[in-house]
């Protein structure tokens, strides 16, 4: 069904003519002026040749007006006084979806839309709208499978249904400069305490353009387990030595590649995202050995996939997930530890440069 709007006299018209809105989501009937007023009764009565002809003008305008309308969208369209017709609603494609746990190329499609800026716009995905819901309603069904896998592979993740770990599809673009509302791709997060909380994350995105990613790890932890990570790292407690074992093993490497900095662009990103600082914390020695972990704010690995990877027949995709996910178990238990697990003061180890601690809780880090 169509999307209809009020229109105002005629100089709230002259108005609505300079917005910046898309053409195509206009009538050609916006561009005319409105309809003059309806003659009084008693004028009508009065038998006044000129009245019976102004109120037959006026007819037919409208009858020509409804008749442009019928042949833009292809129906007859019962419209209100002062209402004109803005776009056509578009509904869902009724071929082409797949069962539940597994995304359609539907999707894909829809969130490719999302990349054009003249998409990318509040009254296009109105009019879009029935498409969107079907969408989402696929994507809730994935990560409904996708949880049941996830909590068989790592049993600390809650069982939550997913309105409590999809994200929203809708920008927060109050201190953005992009101000496009709506984001390009579909989300959702799991960790310990659900979709947040301070422990590490998973994280699955789907977005067309081989663009789809899984991610694991701390983004952006608060200070304190910031300051508890590195003390441990520090101090080389057993935590410590377990996240240096994980991230030397084999599986690790082959899906992640070696721990070092982040690169943009690669299908394999890996240890520490974008957030590193350019020189040591205050208080650490330049030259710990562990100063390329030290020095980073985030702890992550991500794995992209391709589009053909995402729409890949029956379980092919969810069993891929769940091959990375089992390797990025180890690796989001052992962040946890050294996330919330006090660091030994007596500890046999130090640090082989003397430091007794991470940065202090009074100062900030440098190279921000």
């Amino acid at each position: 069904m169509p999307i209809t709007r009020k229109v105002g006299p005629r100089k709230r018209a002259q108005v609505s003519s300079e917005d910046s809105e898309p053409e195509s989501l206009h009538s050609d009937a916006l561009d005319d002026p409105p309809p003059k007023k309806r003659a009084r009764s008693s004028n009508a009565k009065s038998g006044s040749s000129s009245k019976p002809k102004s109120k037959y003008r006026k007819r037919k305008t409208n009858e020509d007006d409804t008749k442009d309308e019928e042949d833009a969208y292809g129906s007859d369209i019962d419209l209100k006084e002062g209402q004109q017709v803005v776009g056509r609603v578009v509904q869902a494609p009724k071929t082409g979806w797949v069962p539940p746990g597994q995304i359609s190329q539907n999707t894909l499609d829809f969130l490719a839309h999302l990349k054009d800026p003249a998409c990318n716009d509040r009254e296009w995905f109105k009019l879009h709208e029935p498409v969107y819901r079907r969408t989402e309603k696929e994507f809730k069904e994935f990560i409904e499978e996708f949880t049941n896998m996830l909590t068989e592979v790592d049993s600390q993740i809650p069982p939550l249904p997913p309105k409590d770990v999809i994200h929203r599809i809708y920008r927060d673009i109050r201190f953005s400069n992009d101000k496009t509302p709506y984001k390009r791709g579909l989300s959702a997060s799991f960790s310990r305490s659900g979709r947040k909380g301070i422990f590490a994350f998973y994280h699955i995105m789907i977005k067309p353009g081989n663009e789809s990613v899984i991610a694991a790890g701390a983004w952006c932890p608060a200070k304190n387990e910031l300051t508890t990570l590195r003390n441990h790292l520090l101090r080389s407690t057993p935590a410590a030595k377990t996240l240096h074992t994980i991230l030397s093993s084999k599986a690790f490497t082959t899906h992640f590649g070696p721990p070092r900095p982040h690169p943009r662009g690669e299908r394999q990103s890996v240890f520490g995202h974008e957030d590193q600082l350019k020189v040591a914390p205050k208080g650490v020695d330049k030259n710990h050995k562990d100063i390329a972990l030290l020095k980073c704010r985030s702890l992550a690995v991500s794995y992209r996939f391709t589009d053909a990877q995402v729409v890949a027949p029956g379980s092919e995709f969810m069993d891929v997930l769940r091959a990375v996910a089992d390797v990025m178990t180890p690796f989001v238990h052992c962040l946890n530890d050294l996330m919330t697990l006090p660091v030994d003061n007596g500890s046999d180890e130090e640090s082989e440069e003397g430091d007794t601690g991470g940065p202090d809780e009074g100062e900030s880090d440098e190279g921000e």
